[in-house]
């Protein structure tokens, strides 16, 4: 069995560690596993391609020739865009933080107020703005991105991200920021293993199960009161948190995982 991992070369550089790790397991697998980046091609014998980038487009356009790819391009487009998680989630009757599109600071309601790019990740274009300076700001920095405004939610800077592998929860992490309302462990938070309830589990059940995703991160804001608020799915997932927090290897299960699927 052959495939490649995709990366950007700039993501490659950062993910080394857990490339080598997918190498290392994909060989105990008789899997024959090599890194594709930026501009490269697959081969034309690869039985699969593990996408980890943010192109649905790239992805789809690989899906057409016939490779199988983990995440499907579907998956990559919804969760790379806030709007369309949103609209999933609802339909799903799970709670999601109120979200709407805005172009100018004349749609700003009140302060504060959280503003985010639509396909932004890792907490990098993601602001609380105390002011209509501020706001300004933002839509000056992001002029012709699409953008997005939330309430700011009272959560203590904590989150939590739950890791799936199809519809398995492979675990999950409590994330808390530090001196910033943004709990995002790359962004210098802390993590701690979190064990989630049953409803829960439910919930993230129901939502692997809709997109049909191989391996996806969901995070939620933890609410003062119990409950939380689906904030993001994240395609590709970092893991840098569960490996933190928990003694399996991710690679292992993951490659497990694909040669599974493709022999079913």
């Amino acid at each position: 069995m052959k495939g490649h991992v995709y990366y950007s070369s700039e993501e490659a550089e950062r993910n080394r560690g857990f490339i080598d790790d997918l190498m290392e397991q994909a060989a105990k697998l008789d899997i024959t596993l090599t890194l594709l980046v930026d501009e490269e091609e697959p081969d034309d014998v690869a039985d699969f391609i593990l996408f980890r980038h943010r192109n649905a487009a790239l992805s789809q356009k690989w899906e057409s020739e016939g490779y199988r790819i983990f995440n499907r391009s579907e998956v990559n487009k919804i969760t790379n865009d806030k709007l369309r998680t949103f609209e999933l989630a609802t339909l799903l009757g799970i709670s999601v933080v109120p979200t709407k599109w805005v172009k100018s600071i004349r749609d700003i309601p009140s302060y504060p107020i959280v503003l985010k790019t639509i396909d932004g990740h890792g907490g990098n274009e993601v602001f609380l703005c105390q002011t209509a300076v501020e706001a300004e700001q933002f839509f000056k920095r992001f002029a012709g991105r699409g953008l997005i405004a939330q309430p700011y939610i009272e959560s203590g800077s904590t989150d939590v991200r739950v890791f799936m592998l199809g519809e398995e929860v492979l675990g999950a992490v409590k994330r808390i920021g530090n001196e910033s309302f943004k709990s995002n462990f790359s962004l210098g938070g802390s993590v701690e293993k979190y064990t989630l309830s049953s409803w829960q589990e439910k919930e993230v059940h129901k939502i692997a199960r809709a997109l049909k995703s191989d391996y996806i991160g969901i995070d939620f804001l933890l609410l003062p009161d119990g409950g939380w608020m689906l904030n993001e799915i994240e395609d590709p997932v970092g893991a840098r948190s569960l490996y933190a927090t928990h003694d399996f290897s991710i690679a292992e299960k993951l490659m497990v995982f694909i040669k599974r699927n493709l022999l079913d």
